[in-house]
């Protein structure tokens, strides 16, 4: 029994993680080696910029994406959009500028689409969505509210210009099934 003014001997002491047997380091080490190529592997498929998934990470996320509405049978509708004025606002405003273009579209596209459906920067001007479980989606809804969201954050930013932008749509047949390249191929 321990008494208030006597310390506890080393038997009677709790082991503290650190001072535990190697294989408990091993593990921590190993979960450590673990967490950094999963950033890494993360790091790889992100667009430094806009922080969306790039080329190669929108085609294995809209691939498993794709996979799974042919297993359930169900439709999906890939979205491209190009930003018109990117070069003009560039040109007039400056690289740094024509940046900001970029990052606010991609966090207008954030906002806009729901969080299953797979967001992506393929190039300069150019970004994707693959809408899952939806067919013949209404272009002109999407167009009026990511273009709502545009115009809020310019407005708040003061930007001296809009952000503009085309669409164009591709819709996922599960019964006629296609992977990624082959939608956007299409477009």
């Amino acid at each position: 029994m321990l008494s208030p003014d006597k310390p506890a001997s080393a038997s009677t002491a709790v082991p503290s993680p650190e001072t535990d047997d190697p294989s408990r380091q091993l593990l921590r080490d190993q979960n450590r080696q673990a967490e950094q190529e999963l950033a890494a592997v993360q790091v790889a498929n992100l667009d430094k910029l806009t922080l969306l998934p790039n080329p190669h990470g929108f085609a294995v996320l809209a691939g498993d994406a794709l996979q799974v509405c042919k297993d359930l049978h169900r439709p999906a509708t890939l979205l491209l959009f190009e930003l018109d004025d990117l070069h003009r606002i560039s040109r007039a405003y400056g690289q740094d500028e024509g940046e900001a273009a970029l990052k606010t579209f991609a966090d207008g596209l954030r906002i806009a689409f729901r969080d299953g459906d797979v967001v992506g920067h393929l190039e300069y001007q150019r970004f994707v969505v693959l809408l899952t479980g939806s067919e013949r989606v209404e272009k002109l809804a999407i167009i009026a509210r990511l273009q709502n969201i545009l115009d809020e954050r310019t407005s708040a930013s003061q930007r001296a210009y809009d952000i503009s932008f085309s669409i164009g749509q591709i819709e996922f047949d599960p019964e006629q099934p296609v992977d990624v390249d082959g939608l956007l191929a299409q477009l």
